[in-house]
């Protein structure tokens, strides 16, 4: 199984990394299955990969119940949330498990050097074009 890309806002990263924050939020669906590995990069300033956390679970429903049911998770104040979800009618809370921090985080500008690497807006799945150090932290990092 592939492991997953995540882009992250930097202070939701160390969040999840810090064991604060179970529940990432998503806009749409997401269709990995549980037991994924994610790859979780921090966007700017930090532009990095920082750690990895797995895919324990998903729930999809309407913004207002994925509020109700994981509020106390999500590491939001509940005007953001609302700011997020504004005009959506999907949420999806991703459940995260095994949160493990990077000893150096891989910078952005190192993982061009060796590949043409973009990070994902979102989410994607890591492919055989991206550098070998990504498509191998999951087994080096003993997930």
């Amino acid at each position: 199984m592939r492991p997953l890309l995540m882009s992250l806002r930097p202070r939701f990263a160390e969040a999840i990394l810090d064991g604060t924050k179970t529940v990432e939020l998503r806009r749409t669906r997401l269709s990995a299955p549980d037991g994924t590995h994610l790859i979780l990069y921090a966007s700017s300033p930090v532009m990095a990969v920082v750690g990895t956390a797995v895919l324990i679970g998903r729930d999809t429903d309407t913004p207002a119940r994925i509020w109700r049911r994981h509020r106390k998770h999500v590491g939001l104040l509940r005007t953001e949330y609302d700011e997020y979800f504004d005009g959506s009618e999907t949420a999806t809370a991703v459940h995260l498990g095994v949160p493990r921090r990077l000893a150096t985080p891989w910078a952005l500008s190192a993982l061009r050097d060796t590949a043409k690497f973009q990070p994902p807006q979102s989410y994607r799945f890591v492919s055989d074009d991206d550098p070998v150090q990504l498509r191998d932290l999951v087994s080096t990092h003993h997930l």
